[in-house]
This record gives structure tokens, C-alpha cells and sequence, in this order.
């Protein structure tokens, strides 16, 4: 039986069910230091003095930095951008001239014990004579670096994209529809906050950062460039990861930080976040604003689209760099066809947190904007939303369709995909029409029920190439080694699928090592739903090659034509005399290594799509909104292991809900954040989550990669919003009612009052 397919259950639970599980914060060394960052306490001034000798003169204190002491550590660099004129904007690890948003790091503590280091983090004062901050990304750029270049302006760069012929689509318009659309600030809120761990070998010189996440190689490479080190003096080890979703792994000043702290002090160093600190200090991410413009025809056919939208990069620009608003104006028109387009997107620097990635980084913003243009469409001009739907939707003898513009350097092309047959089989499994009628009966016997129905079109399997090795141990075990991170989406299990479909090894004879740049010279981490993509396809590929190479060798010993020879449940098989010989025992008997390894290269993503329904009942006495039923459709091209898809999906549905629901940060007009804790920064439980149906499809496998697969990390959150806002409007039956997440309780109490 193959091994893919199989919802078998994770290689990666052992440990941690057990309690041996090892998080960055259960990293220690003897003798090791602890480190406290003091954060600015207001959101822009000019630094004029800061104020350090109480706070080293404090028993126990080993050191205390501010900008001056590491002058020679360079701004931290991107990791990922293709857009010209971001690099002033980079934060260095302790500000400079000026703090650009409260908790920008002033400087750093080093001390015996935490509780030394943050008492004297309390002593140490920042004089900063503070300005009026920004905090509206669409108001006009003001100067970002007063004291250094008055014509930098707070607006680090504007992205067009555009195809089609706009006038002719305009000019022939029935209707022309406008609006403004906005997706809150808010962000991934992991179990585990941020934290490392710093060693330096006194005899070797090796540098070891233990807590590494997502993307240990780049960060590897991007510590040894900033401390002057070569790549291999420096190492990452990632241990177990309480969650990523985008956030975590990126690499901040605290990294920075305690690595050259562990290189100039000559002691380990540790540092861990607090909660207050993670809110306040760790990317942020959406905070997008939409400006609209539509020309449609009389069916709901969207001729041309036109945005223009503002997204609020925060203090300083990190190493996703445009990432964000690159991937927003891409993907905007997602599945459907959209003759013409033309979007514009400013990336504006305002002095709140800095912004990043977040599970869908600029798929969920478009997403609630494209397919609240949708609904537009269909109240304006009297059609079934799910009719308007159709009728823009790329036919399947369209596929592979290029969508002529690019996104993160790559062309969008649109590898494969079945979008109305999803849209029916979604119909299907929710009774649309019988559900349609009994939320109807529902409201006129005086109940606020509704149903939303959104849209969506992922990507995927981000390139340019991933490398693993494989090799059969002394104890017939087989071992993949890999560049590849886990942040807890069953990168083991799923690694070890792929390895025994080839090789007929079960899973719990299969080991994979991931995160360890001492083990493997390339490797690009875990994002942009990559892995089971780029590094399944290169597990095969070395797979194959070591069933080759194993039958090559077996062929000898056992006296025996290679043609005649198959590898069946990790022995080697003769079909004429039956005899058998298992991996092992083929490296001992032939004296050789039975290894291999797998590159596999792809110059375009590849683009999962699905379809997200909420079904909701608003409580208008208390401004409440229940989801009582929600369904994500979704087809991956081909499942690994079903199991682990849809807990991710059901994950990402609960982290959508809070962004749609509940999630913001907010700021007075100081810039002084408001939600720095989770009484303020409110988060869905398990009262506010209802029951995750998930329709799982595989009927477009992926023709770019050899296992058919697409990514499945992010679908589960793409178009929570649009499909939960969709509900509200339904349920309240004012169509086009909220044109911004999230729909907190206040936010809705007032949309009723108006």
C-alpha cells in the first residue's frame, strides 16, 4: 500500500507527548548570561542621551550596550525582496538618532539571572526628545531620517502591475463600482514567544545559536555577514517550534544581539521574550487599505480593475522586505479573469511595530477586498452572488493561464485548476439552496442568520531549488537530511511519506533531520507553503536514486541480473529466485555506502485554490457574532497525509476567525500601542471556534513538480474574513455593511447605531 495518502499519525508527537519536547526557552548553558532589551517608551523622538552607569553599577550586571558600543553591526539585511529603494529603511539591532515606534530596542543588558537583567533594564534612562508621530499610512509621506536626509519621505516604495486594455474595459461598462476596503493590524500570536540561545566554542571558534526557526541557513549566512564571521563559524540548530506562521524565525535585532554578545562577552548567552514584548515587538502584519474601482458588465463580469491600496509597514522595513505588498497586488484578482487590471501599492513606513509576513501575507487582505467587490457586484445589479462567481471564474480549457504580471520575481501562472467544479461541489455539500431557504425561515421568525461564500487562489512551492541527503544507517534505518525547517506542520512525518512510497520502508524506520546548518550546505528553510512542494519533490528524486543505487549493488551479491531486480518493503527482491536482501545488510555485505541525494529546481510557484463558507447568527443586543457552521473546500493538487492537512486547515480557520472577529492593535494618537497583553488583544478560544468542516480535493495535481502536490499551510485562513463578512451582511440584510475586519463588537455596535 503507498504510503501517500495515508492519514498516519505524526513521527513528530512522540517527544513532545511525552514531555521531552525542547523549545528555545529550554535551551541552556553552564555559565550562561541573561539579556534584557530596554524598549523605547514612545513611538518617535530624536535619542539625545541615554543614561546607563545606574543600571551597570547594579550587583550582578556584566554589561550594558547602547548603539555606540556596536556601531560596526550593519542594518539587518532582506531576506527577501525584488523592489529597489527599501535599503534606508532598515532597522539596525539598537536605534540610532531616532526610536521609530514604542519598544523600538535602545539598548540591551547583559546580567547573572533575568530577574538582575530586568531590574536593570528599569535603571536605564532614554532621554529622547519626542515629535509627533505618523500613524496613517494613507496621509501624505512625511520625512522618515530628518537627521540624515530630509528627502527620504516615509513612503519606501509604491508597486504597479498591470495587463489589459482599461480604457476599452471602462468605456463599455453597465456599471462602475468603487470602494474602500481595510484589513486591521494584527499578527500570529504563537504558543512560544521568541527566545535563543548563543554558545561560542572557546577551542573551535564555532558560534551556535540554538532556538533557530523557519529559515536557519539564511539567518546563518546574514549573522556571519554582520559579526564578520565565514558561514561555517557560525551555526543554527533549531529544537521544537510552539508555532511560526510567519513571525517567528525572521531575523530580529535579539538575534543579532545575543550572538555578538555570546562572541564579545565569551559567555553563553540567553535571551526569551515576555508576552508584552512579543505583542509589542514581534512583526505585526496586515493593516491594509484598499481603494477600489470596478467596470462590469450586465452579467457581473468584471471587466477591469483598478486599485490603489496603502500598506503600513511600521517603523522600518525587516527582511521580508516588500513581500507583503508584492504577493497583495499580484494575487488581488485571484480566480477569476479580469481582462484588465492596473494596481498600485504604496509601502509607507509610520512609527508603529514593524510590519511582516503572516500566514497569507497579502492573500487575506485581497482576498476580503476581491470578493467583497463580488458581493458589490451581485447587490448592485440583483444577481445570486455565487452566480456572479461563475461567470468570472477561469474555465478550466483556460489552464495553464498567465496572469501577465509578476510576483516575487516569478511568473504568475496558474498551474492547474478545476474552479467551477469546486464552486459546484461546495454547492453540493452545503445544500446551498435548502440552507438558503432555512436561514430565511430563520429570519423571519426574527433570527440575524446568514451565509458568506469567498473565493480564493493560494501559492505555493516558492523556489528557486531544495537539496536533501539520504543515507541507510548501520541499524536499517534510513536517514533524510534536509534544509527544511518545521514550525509544527509535520515536516517529518510527511518527509517520511514521500521516502517510503519509494523505498516500501515504514515511516517509523525513516528519520528526517531538519534545521541543523552543520549538516546539509544548502537549505531555504520553511515558508511560502514550500516544503512538502520543493523539499517532497527532492525527497523522491533522492529516494529514486538510492532504490537505484541499492539495486545496483545488490545485483552482485545476489548473483543476479539488475533487470530482474525490484525493491519491495526496503529489501532488495529477485523476480527469478525469490532472493532477498535488505539495505543494510546490502552496505555491509558490499563494503560501500548506500547514500543519495535529491535537488530539485522550479522556476514558477504553483496555485492551491478553494472556497471558505461561514454560516453566522449576529446577536444585535450585545453586538455579537456567532459562527455557527464554517466549511473550507480546498483542492492541494495531491495529499500526503490528509490528517495533517486538515489540522492545519481547521488551525488557520481559528487564527482567520480571530482576524476577522477580534484581533487588532490599535494605537492613541501618541502612537502608545493599546494592546500590548490578552486582556486587550483579544484571541478567539474555544467558544468563539465552531467546528471545521473541510472538503479536501485533489482533482488538479500540480504538472510542475514530480508528486503533483501544491502547498496546504495557508488556505485554511485565506478568506475567513471575506466569507464571515459576506455572513454579517447576509444576516443583517444590509449587503456591502462592513468593508473592514476585524468586526469586533464595537466596531459592529456602531455600524447598527448608523
Amino acid at each position: 500500500m503507498s504510503a501517500i495518502g495515508r492519514s498516519l499519525k505524526r513521527l513528530e508527537d512522540r517527544p513532545l507527548l511525552t514531555g521531552d519536547g525542547c523549545f528555545a526557552a529550554d535551551n541552556r548553558a553552564d555559565g550562561q548570561v541573561h539579556m534584557r532589551i530596554v524598549r523605547s517608551p514612545i513611538a518617535f523622538g530624536r535619542i539625545l542621551d541615554i543614561e546607563t552607569d545606574e543600571a551597570k553599577a547594579l550587583p550582578g550586571v556584566i554589561a550594558v550596550w547602547t548603539a555606540a558600543d556596536i556601531a560596526d553591526l550593519p542594518p539587518i539585511d532582506f531576506r527577501m525582496t525584488r523592489i529597489a529603494g527599501l535599503e534606508p529603511y532598515r532597522q539596525h539591532v539598537l536605534a540610532r538618532d531616532y526610536v521609530r515606534y514604542v519598544g523600538d530596542p535602545v539598548a540591551v543588558v547583559f546580567a547573572d539571572n533575568p530577574y538582575i537583567a530586568e531590574d536593570a533594564a528599569e535603571l536605564v534612562f532614554c532621554d529622547i526628545e519626542e515629535e509627533t508621530p505618523c500613524l496613517d499610512a494613507t496621509a501624505d509621506p512625511v520625512a522618515f531620517m530628518p537627521e540624515r536626509d530630509p528627502a527620504l519621505l516615509s513612503e519606501a516604495a509604491v508597486i504597479t502591475k498591470s495587463y489589459g486594455d482599461m480604457e476599452a474595459a471602462f468605456a463599455g461598462a453597465a456599471a462602475i463600482i468603487e470602494m474602500e476596503l481595510k484589513v486591521g493590524r494584527h499578527t500570529g500570536v504563537p504558543l512560544e514567544t521568541r527566545g535563543a540561545l548563543a554558545v561560542r566554542d572557546p577551542e573551535t571558534g564555532v558560534l551556535t545559536m540554538y532556538g533557530a526557526a523557519k529559515v536557519p541557513h539564511y539567518n546563518r549566512d546574514s549573522i556571519a555577514r554582520m559579526l564578520g564571521l565565514e558561514p561555517e563559524q557560525v551555526r543554527l540548530s533549531e529544537g521544537h517550534v510552539g508555532g511560526g506562521f510567519g513571525i517567528r524565525g525572521e531575523l530580529y535585532p535579539e538575534d543579532v544581539l545575543v550572538c555578538a554578545a555570546a562572541c564579545r562577552l565569551g559567555v553563553p548567552v540567553k535571551w526569551v521574550e515576555d508576552r508584552r514584548e512579543h505583542l509589542m515587538a514581534a512583526n505585526h502584519s496586515r493593516d491594509q487599505v484598499h481603494r477600489i474601482k470596478a467596470a462590469v458588465d450586465a452579467n457581473g463580469f468584471v471587466r477591469g480593475l483598478v486599485d490603489t491600496f496603502y500598506t503600513d509597514q511600521g517603523g522600518y522595513v525587516r527582511t521580508h522586505g516588500g513581500t507583503v505588498s508584492d504577493l497583495a497586488a499580484a494575487l488581488l484578482p485571484g480566480p477569476y479573469l479580469i481582462p484588465a487590471y492596473h494596481v498600485e501599492g504604496h509601502i509607507r513606513l509610520t512609527n508603529k511595530t514593524p510590519s511582516g509576513t503572516y500566514r497569507a501575507p497579502g492573500r487575506y487582505e485581497t482576498t476580503f477586498v476581491r470578493e467583497r467587490l463580488m458581493d458589490a457586484i451581485a447587490a448592485r445589479l440583483g444577481l445570486d452572488p455565487m452566480e456572479v462567481r461563475r461567470v468570472n471564474l477561469i474555465p478550466e480549457d483556460r489552464m495553464p493561464f498567465d496572469r501577465g504580471i509578476e510576483a516575487l520575481g516569478t511568473h504568475v501562472l496558474y498551474d492547474s485548476g478545476k474552479y467551477h467544479d469546486l464552486l459546484d461541489r461546495t454547492l453540493t455539500r452545503i445544500g446551498y439552496q435548502d440552507l438558503k431557504a432555512d436561514l430565511a425561515r430563520r429570519r423571519v421568525a426574527g433570527e440575524a442568520v446568514g451565509l458568506g461564500i469567498a473565493f480564493f487562489v493560494e501559492k505555493s512551492g516558492l523556489g528557486p531549488h531544495d537539496l536533501v541527503t539520504m543515507a541507510v544507517q548501520p541499524d536499517d534505518t534510513i536517514e533524510i537530511v534536509t534544509g527544511a525547517a518545521s514550525v509544527g506542520q509535520g515536516v517529518e512525518t510527511a518527509m517520511a511519506q514521500i521516502c517510503s512510497d519509494v523505498l516500501g520502508v515504514p515511516i517509523e524506520r525513516i528519520r528526517v533531520i531538519h534545521g541543523q546548518t552543520d549538516r546539509i550546505a544548502i537549505g531555504f528553510g520553511a515558508f511560502a507553503s514550500r516544503v512538502t512542494v520543493m523539499t517532497g519533490s527532492a525527497v523522491k528524486i533522492a529516494a529514486e536514486a538510492l532504490r537505484d543505487k541499492a539495486i545496483a549493488l545488490a545485483a552482485p551479491l545476489l548473483q543476479a541480473d539488475v533487470r530482474t531486480l525490484t525493491l519491495e518493503m526496503g529489501c532488495v527482491v529477485s523476480r527469478d529466485s525469490g532472493a532477498t536482501i535488505g539495505l543494510a545488510e546490502i552496505v555491509a555485505q558490499s563494503g560501500k555506502d548506500l547514500d543519495a541525494e535529491g535537488l530539485f529546481r522550479a522556476d514558477h510557484m504553483n496555485y492551491p485554490y478553494g472556497i471558505h463558507v461561514a454560516q453566522v447568527r449576529v446577536d444585535e443586543a450585545v453586538s455579537g457574532i456567532q459562527v455557527e457552521r464554517y466549511l473550507v473546500a480546498y483542492d492541494v493538487g495531491r495529499a500526503i497525509n490528509p490528517m495533517l492537512i486538515e489540522g492545519q486547515i481547521v488551525g488557520a480557520a481559528a487564527q482567520g476567525i480571530g482576524g476577522a472577529l477580534l484581533e487588532e492593535f490599535i494605537y492613541n494618537e501618541e502612537g502608545q500601542p493599546l494592546a500590548t497583553s490578552f486582556a486587550d488583544y483579544l484571541m478567539p478560544t474555544c467558544h468563539e471556534m465552531p467546528p471545521v468542516e473541510v472538503l479536501l480535493r485533489e482533482d488538479a495535481p500540480s504538472p510542475q513538480n514530480p508528486l503533483g502536490v501544491k502547498g496546504a499551510g495557508e488556505g485554511g485562513i485565506t478568506a475567513v474574513g471575506a466569507a464571515i463578512a459576506a455572513a454579517v451582511d447576509d444576516a443583517l440584510g444590509r449587503p456591502g455593511l462592513i468593508t473592514s475586519l476585524p468586526i469586533s463588537p464595537r466596531r459592529l455596535h456602531a455600524l447598527l447605531r448608523r
